[in-house]
């Protein structure tokens, strides 16, 4: 499911899904007469100037490899300034010394353009595109760096300053080189080991079980740290087992059930099941690859991603819309962070009060369902005896809530500080911690038990695409509903429906509902 995107009729496990933006391959679906989307909504000013790559699926990686590269090669230029300065002490008479040596607003001035030539060149010449073997890079990162030092060097040239400065453009250049080609050995030798692996790797669906499909399944087993996840395989003619999950017409839930985010085509042959598993992914809202027989031959194309020694192209990409959901995680962290320290006093006076109040710990932690059911320990105060979760299967008769969410009024487990926490939702705020580790968000549908999450149904699932969080639409407008199923609309509501200004309006209610007391 994509945030903030609307929702067409379908079955009800799907109702949150919209229509794709775009597909890659256009004559594939003009040739399948594939009805075209809508007109794609009018692109927010922030989307219109977010640069091309941040708005791909790799943006996250794109923009940690790029902030790597503009971090070196800055702190390079300010190694050398820091070298200048007794430099121009010892030797008072030599020029080239005296250059930016007690100017470190220039010498910031050139880091930046330097640093900016270099990683822009190297984005041209495709050092940051997925599969690049380090030699590649290595080549690369030569050429881009020995372009943008002459250019630089030319110019300041130019503006009159001395030409020996040209040999300390060189002298960093050459720094610069052996710091980037270091770097990248360094992550290189790292993902060898299996220490650099992806914190949330895509799911990913192989359609065909044929050598190429079996190839690419044994490459992404064998490879946990490279980003992907298998799923296992559909193909309609091999039997069930060694490997192989189900039929084609299994995709819809299978791709719910295990929360794929792609599905790769491996090299078929029928041309109807290809439309088939195209439309299917489409309605689903799902990353589409198509691993081709290309009979020996390399493609040139520079949208050609490679597993292992299989190029995979693009059919279809989700557009995702990255840079509010960067905004909306910056903003997690930036007011988790200032919370944590200026609640901390509270924080202790709770503490305190819980100890004398009833014996125990302080804090309760629990695994919660997170985002794409992947388990998390979840940290609240502690507001219930300490054996309150053997005492919950002797209370289960009595829940009123329905569905398999657990919730009863006067709960005989809650302490006498637990109950006034619960009311303000003060036993909450220990959640800011998980918040800032990434576990969570501060807005979104809130985490379930693994026991409640087990008794989901299939609609249920699709609440965990995204981020659990401390409040949600759900707790501002309908908290007190006994009904799990009319929570769950909510939720779901929320992720068709979302946007960086509904987050705030759901936190301003939260704060208004948390100073009536609401909570129970």
């Amino acid at each position: 499911m994509i945030p903030g995107a609307g929702a067409v009729p379908r079955e009800p496990f799907k109702a949150q899904k919209k229509p794709p933006q775009s597909v890659r391959v256009v004559e594939l679906a003009e040739a399948a007469k594939i009805p075209t989307p809508p007109a794609p909504r009018q692109e927010s000013g922030l989307k219109l100037l977010l640069p091309g790559p941040l708005q791909k699926r790799s943006a996250w990686k794109w923009l940690c490899s790029t902030a790597s590269d503009f971090a070196l090669v800055a702190l390079n230029w300010l190694l050398i300034g820091a070298m200048l300065v007794p430099l121009r002490a010892a030797f008072p008479r030599v020029r080239l010394f005296e250059y930016a040596a007690g100017a470190p607003v220039s010498l910031l001035g050139i880091a930046i353009l330097h640093a900016a030539l270099i990683t822009l060149l190297s984005y041209t010449e495709d050092l940051y595109a997925p599969g690049i073997d380090l030699r590649a890079e290595v080549r690369i990162l030569g050429k881009s760096i020995l372009l943008a030092t002459t250019v630089l060097g030319f110019a300041y040239g130019l503006q009159g300053f001395p030409w020996l400065t040209a040999a300390l453009f060189s002298a960093a250049g050459w720094l610069h080189f052996g710091a980037l080609c270091t770097w990248r050995w360094q992550v290189e030798r790292q993902q060898r080991r299996g220490e650099s692996g992806s914190r949330y790797p895509r799911n990913v669906l192989i359609v065909g079980a044929n050598t190429v499909g079996r190839a690419m399944a044994l490459h992404v087993a064998a490879n946990p740290n490279a980003g992907r996840v298998l799923c296992g395989l559909l193909d309609n003619e091999r039997p069930i087992g060694d490997g192989v999950v189900g039929r084609v017409s299994d995709l819809a839930r299978l791709a719910r059930t295990a929360f794929v985010d792609e599905v790769v085509l491996a090299a078929p042959r029928d041309r109807n099941l290809t439309l088939q598993v195209l439309r299917e992914a489409r309605r689903l809202r799902l990353d589409v690859e198509f691993v081709p027989e290309l009979f020996g031959c390399k493609p040139s194309a520079s949208e050609v991603d490679r597993v292992g020694d299989l190029p995979v192209i693009c059919l279809h990409s989700e557009q995702l819309p990255t840079a509010a959901l960067v905004l909306k995680r910056l903003v997690d962290v930036a007011a988790s962070g200032l919370a944590l320290l200026g609640l901390s006093p509270l924080l202790g006076t709770i503490a305190v009060l819980i100890k004398l109040d009833s014996p125990g710990p302080v804090f309760y932690s629990a695994l919660r369902a997170g985002r794409k059911a992947r388990p998390f320990r979840c940290c609240k105060f502690r507001t219930m005896v300490t054996n309150a979760d053997d005492l919950k299967l002797h209370l289960r008769q009595q829940n009123q809530r329905s569905g398999p969410f657990f919730k009863i009024a006067d709960d005989p487990r809650i302490t006498r500080v637990g109950r006034f926490l619960r009311r303000y939702s003060l036993d909450e705020l220990p959640q800011l911690w998980n918040v800032l580790k990434g576990d969570m968000s501060l807005v979104g549908p809130r985490p379930h038990p693994l026991d409640d999450f087990a008794k989901y149904d299939i609609e249920h699932l699709a609440r965990l695409d995204v981020m659990p969080g401390i409040t949600g639409l759900w707790q501002v407008t309908a908290r007190r509903d006994p009904s799990f199923q009319r929570g769950m609309e909510l939720d779901r509501e929320y992720i068709r429906t979302w946007s960086l200004i509904r987050d705030m309006q759901i936190l301003l209610k939260t704060v208004a509902a948390v100073v009536r007391g609401s909570g129970e």
